[in-house]
């Protein structure tokens, strides 16, 4: 018999400080211009944003944008059903664009090629990086962040849930998964 369990590994004061750092990270590797940055709906657009606001209030003005990576998924025909569709909005040239691509969980990989196969229909940026809340390994391709809030391990059966206070109405990352009795 199993029973689901959660528990919290990053409070609404992690959360924060973990979006300041992956913003200071990103300003020191890029002292005279910041990159273009793009979230992937919907928790990694919510922690662009966040980071862009970081940015803007220490005179960083980068611009940003949002990718829908619903169609360009492996597994849809493994869904079940059809995806919700956000749509993209990159407000900006990305060809020979430096980008900083966002999510909030990095873990097999594959939304994160995914996501690169959509930015790349847009044009040939120069450079992508990838800023992530949570690194939780368990890689199926080989994927690493440039920008990390918080490296956690965990067993490949768990979840691991960001909720922020846009979409969840609190911050904080928490771990679910079965306990065995």
């Amino acid at each position: 018999m199993s029973e689901a369990r959660e528990k919290q590994l990053l409070t609404a004061d992690d959360v924060r400080r973990k979006t300041e750092r992956i913003a200071a990270q990103i300003l020191e590797a890029h002292p005279g211009k910041v990159p273009a940055l793009v979230g992937i709906h919907t928790r990694g657009a919510i922690l662009c944003r966040r980071v862009h606001e970081i940015l803007k209030a220490r005179g960083c003005n980068a611009p940003t944008g949002a990718i829908d990576i619903a169609l360009y998924r492996d597994d849809l025909d493994n869904l079940g059903t059809i995806p919700s569709i956000r749509g993209s909005d990159l407000p900006f040239q990305v060809e020979g664009a430096h980008i900083v691509l966002f999510d909030d969980v990095l873990f097999t990989g594959r939304t994160i090629r995914a996501a690169l196969d959509e930015l790349v229909d847009y044009g040939r940026p120069a450079r992508i990086q990838l800023a992530v809340l949570v690194d939780r390994g368990h890689r199926e391709l080989p994927i690493a962040p440039d920008y990390l809030g918080e490296s956690i391990v965990t067993a490949r059966g768990d979840h691991v849930r960001v909720c922020f206070e846009e979409t969840d109405g609190r911050d904080g990352v928490f771990l679910a998964g079965e306990e065995k009795k």
